[in-house]
């Protein structure tokens, strides 16, 4: 479950937030009955329904990316913003964009090679400059080597690298949040912890290989 209250559809009172509900939901409550036509629970709706102002506008930052005005190529954002998802290490992010990158044409070997890219030989010239200058903005926080930097110039102009940038840095700050808040496919149980040792274990097993060097000696 979410770590934030969703808010069912009879306590909304704002008409923005109504109206994505109607469209997202019909007329059911999402908390009581949750689920989207895309397969998912639906909760980023519903905890983001707290506070309407952000509601709206995070999901006017949607309109941006979509907006016809965009000079970026939307196969080169979808990059962007799948690569941002899977680097944060959100399962929402990666897997809905996993689906948007087969719509934008890429194909299956792309999709599934979006992980190992570095190696992967599928790419464009220009493909591999904005997984680089991706990885630069999630991975190095925004450290960019003048190299990545100028591969990315190569191929695309200025307008275009801000919106990349923007759209991408975006995207990470979405992963980042899925993750905290365990909305969506990021409600998964925390993969590093510590393994049960047996019963009879000793507490120091380094501590074992130093008597066991000691005793060869």
């Amino acid at each position: 479950m979410p770590r934030l209250r969703e808010i069912s559809r009879s306590e909304v009172t704002d008409d923005y937030v109504l109206g994505l509900y109607d469209m997202l939901f019909g007329d059911r409550d999402p908390v009581a009955d949750p689920g989207t036509a895309t397969g998912t629970p639906g909760n980023w709706w519903t905890v983001f329904a707290q506070v309407p102002d952000a509601f709206k506008h995070t999901t006017e930052g949607f309109g941006f990316y979509r907006s016809a005005n965009r000079k970026l190529d939307p196969k080169l954002r979808e990059l962007g913003q799948i690569r941002a998802g899977y680097a944060v290490g959100s399962q929402f992010v990666y897997s809905q964009h996993s689906k948007a990158m087969r719509f934008e044409g890429y194909s299956e070997e792309q999709v599934k090679a979006i992980p190992n890219w570095q190696v992967a030989d599928c790419f464009s010239d220009v493909e591999r400059a904005v997984l680089a200058y991706t990885d630069c903005l999630v991975l190095e926080r925004g450290r960019v080597p003048d190299g990545v930097f100028a591969a990315l110039k190569q191929h695309l102009g200025e307008v275009e690298i801000l919106e990349l940038t923007y759209i991408t840095s975006t995207y990470m700050m979405h992963a980042v949040m899925s993750r905290a808040l365990q909305l969506e496919f990021d409600d998964v149980p925390e993969p590093v912890v510590e393994v049960p040792a047996p019963d009879d274990a000793t507490a120091d097993v380094m501590g074992m290989v130093d008597k066991r060097k000691d005793a060869n000696q």
